[in-house]
């Protein structure tokens, strides 16, 4: 396994940074998308692969724990990001929390597979003209990705992918209370969340888990860490990507930060972005690459006019409602086993309520007033599918420069009708008789009028932490890439990660990365074959 602790170039993968500074593909940020293009790249043994990563290794108990994952959140592992205030949200500022370090999101997160709905990938495909980004050919890649480990489904799932999904062994009974309230308010039960079940109405089900034997696996582990070391991948930790390198309009490399130092990389075939929804963008606009009017303001010179850049920010919002246990339960796993999806009006073609149950009681925002018991569960009733749209824009053109991020979250009424129906329904599963024997009383929010209901939602709103959508896929004149993630005006730049997304899929967003990494790879390597790398080699 790889030395995730140096601060350095790992030597056992490829040269060192003083021996080599040309690969032919330059992977910036080894998240959930990210080490996925790297790793599936360096499978040509012909090529020389770079993956750039901020943060530094994995290899600490509180990333392998499960249970230990909130403890990340505010720490190195953590880019803790802050929205600006958000007027629908009682002036509030948003802790946007972002896995630093290999492995990205998925080093920090509560490890839940959630797919995305049959609807959303038909979208990608409709907004990109590429039947490719549809659900038929997604169930393709999942199928290929996946390690599953519960029940057979031949058509949705498989068996010998590298991604190691299964449900847990013996869920906790807040969890199996959940799926019994689900059902006796009229919500189907389902064995799996990712399988039926996202292609229709919704329903309820218990979670699949990226947890092995006890232990978190992160999309690094499943895809490098955990593999044969590859001789022509080299990895480089902490280092900051400054800029996109360019020759006129063509992508050629990266400038990093790295121990005090800028140093600059050359890529002979592409460059890809997977750094996420906020740093995706900011190296963009940072190079040059976005609306030329917000460039000017910070004297950036412009190399491709695209204004939507940072643009189109999306991300699920959730309103905490928790119940007091009446005694002590301890949490297992991550503390999320199970989960529901539903609609708020019954002519929607796709759920568009997303909650997640935590087995432990999460504490409401101080500006509700509202006491946390020491013991008790939350659920997070949210917004899988948010009309509200948000943009992030630079404060300065330095590497250290903030971003400011307006999530602009409940602007569009949409969103607070689909929130009341959210909360309405938590409060409904959650004092059902299924809990009566677990639970004493509901804390949060509690028996109120639409008024105050309407408050607690503003005050009570938090992130999934699901930001997507900045750099989004399509083919309109807000569009950054196109179907094949390739930067529009710009050659050999491509982005690949959660920004890409058109809209936010429904459910946590670390599968759907998978996906697109492994997208982003398949385009790669159809257009570069074997033979034309060793051309641009020889050149």
């Amino acid at each position: 396994m790889i030395n995730t602790k140096s601060k350095t170039m790992h030597p056992q993968q490829g040269s060192s940074t003083e021996e080599q500074r040309d690969f032919d593909f330059i992977v910036c940020g080894a998240g959930s998308s990210g080490s996925v293009v790297a790793a599936r790249l360096a499978k040509d043994e012909s090529v020389k692969v770079l993956l750039i990563e901020a943060g530094g290794g994995d290899h600490d108990e509180k990333v392998s724990n499960p249970a230990m994952w909130p403890l990340n959140l505010g720490t190195e592992r953590d880019w803790g990001f802050l929205s600006a205030p958000t007027p629908e949200l009682a002036g509030r500022r948003l802790q946007l929390n972002m896995g630093k370090g290999l492995g990205g999101g998925s080093s920090i997160n509560v490890m839940v597979w959630a797919r995305g709905h049959k609807a959303d990938w038909d979208y990608f495909a409709h907004v990109s003209g590429d039947p490719a980004w549809g659900y038929d050919s997604i169930l393709g890649y999942y199928r290929r990705i996946e390690n599953w480990q519960g029940s057979p489904d031949q058509k949705r799932r498989g068996t010998d992918g590298p991604v190691y999904v299964a449900p847990p062994k013996s869920p906790h009974s807040a969890a199996l209370a959940l799926t019994k309230s689900a059902q006796s308010l009229g919500i189907p039960v389902f064995d799996s969340p990712n399988g039926e079940m996202m292609e229709g109405s919704g329903g309820a089900a218990i979670a699949d888990l990226r947890i092995r034997d006890g232990k978190r696996e992160t999309v690094f582990d499943s895809y490098i860490g955990l593999a044969p070391l590859r001789p022509n991948l080299t990895i480089v930790t902490h280092a900051m990507v400054t800029r996109v390198l360019f020759e006129g309009k063509k992508a050629i490399g990266v400038e990093i930060s790295k121990d005090g130092e800028l140093q600059q990389y050359r890529a002979r075939c592409e460059t890809i972005l997977s750094m996420g929804a906020i740093n995706t963008p900011k190296v963009l606009m940072q190079s040059g690459v976005g609306d030329q009017e917000e460039l000017s303001k910070h004297g950036i010179a412009v190399v491709q006019h695209l204004p939507g850049v940072g643009r189109n920010h999306q991300d699920h919002i959730a309103f905490g409602c928790t119940w007091a246990y009446k005694k002590a339960q301890e949490p297992q796993a991550g503390g999320c086993e199970a989960t529901l999806y539903w609609k708020s009006q019954s002519h929607l073609t796709q759920p568009d309520i997303l909650q997640c149950q935590l087995e432990f009681p999460v504490p409401s925002p101080e500006e509700t007033q509202l006491e946390t018991p020491e013991h008790g569960w939350t659920m997070f009733a949210g917004l899988a599918q948010p009309k509200s749209r948000g943009r992030i824009r630079l404060s300065g053109p330095g590497v250290n420069d903030p971003m400011i991020i307006e999530p602009n979250t409940l602007s569009d009424p949409e969103d607070m009708a689909a929130a009341l129906a959210a909360v309405n329904l938590c409060r409904e599963v959650g004092n059902d008789a299924a809990f009566r024997s677990l639970v004493q009383n509901e804390t949060a929010p509690g028996a109120r009028d639409e008024a105050g209901m309407i408050d607690f939602i503003r005050k009570s709103g938090v992130t999934y932490w699901h930001q997507s959508c900045t750099a989004k896929m399509g083919q309109d004149s807000d569009s950054v890439v196109d179907g094949q993630l390739r930067v529009y005006g710009i050659e050999n730049l491509r982005v690949a990660d959660s920004s890409i997304m058109p809209r936010i899929t429904s459910g946590n967003t670390m599968a759907p990365c998978v996906v697109i990494g492994e997208r982003a790879a398949d385009m790669i390597l159809a257009q570069h074959s074997t033979h034309q790398v060793l051309a641009d080699q020889a050149v």
